[in-house]
């Protein structure tokens, strides 16, 4: 008879996020985990699986908690123009706050330390910047339909160049001692939708 779990999977594993998100996947050992998810050893990987496997469903997490307020943020009828703004500046503020600076965005974290090495978490990167390209993008789209942007601009390139401008901003904000940094970024980028 298989026994009754004696913790809730869900909160131990958006307590795994928080501490991946905090200190990383190289930097996390499994005697972390089990002392900061206040679970055995043999719970983790009953239910999850190794730290890698743990790791990834933490990214899952991840996006499907960020992604839905991004869509809110981008969808809302009326002017798109305003609204991809608003993003594009709070990305920076984001960034550039003490939370910002000490933890980043775990995507971004996940491309800097992972990605490149290992396929799965890349693969997720990858899912997750095309989200977002596609919500700027659709942003982007209606906005110029909607006169708020000029004809000749490039709707995809800029929900690109958006796109890198956000992450950029994510690491730049995380080292830097500097706010006016990743605002001025921000703004330079946000004057290419005049």
């Amino acid at each position: 008879m298989a026994r009754t779990k004696e913790f809730d999977p869900d909160a131990v594993l958006q307590s795994a996020l928080e501490l991946f998100w905090r200190r990383g996947y190289e930097a996390t050992s499994m005697t972390d985990l089990v002392e900061h998810l206040g679970i055995g050893r043999a719970s983790i990987y009953a239910t999850f699986g190794n730290k890698r496997e743990l790791y990834l469903a933490a990214l899952d997490r991840y996006a499907e908690t960020r992604d839905p307020a991004l869509l809110a943020e981008l969808s809302q009828p009326g002017p798109a123009l305003p609204a991809v703004r608003a993003v594009v500046r709070r990305f920076a503020a984001e960034a550039a706050s003490p939370e910002g600076r000490l933890n980043g965005c775990f995507v971004t974290n996940t491309a800097a330390e992972l990605a490149p090495h290992d396929p799965a978490a890349a693969r997720r990167v990858e899912i997750s910047w095309e989200h977002v390209e596609t919500l700027l993008h659709s942003a982007l789209v209606r906005a110029q339909a909607q006169g708020e942007l000029p004809e000749v601009r490039d709707p995809r390139a800029l929900a690109r160049m958006l796109l890198v401008l956000l992450q950029g901003v994510r690491i730049v904000g995380k080292a830097s001692n500097d706010p006016a940094r990743v605002r001025d970024a921000a703004e330079q980028a946000l004057a290419l939708l005049d």
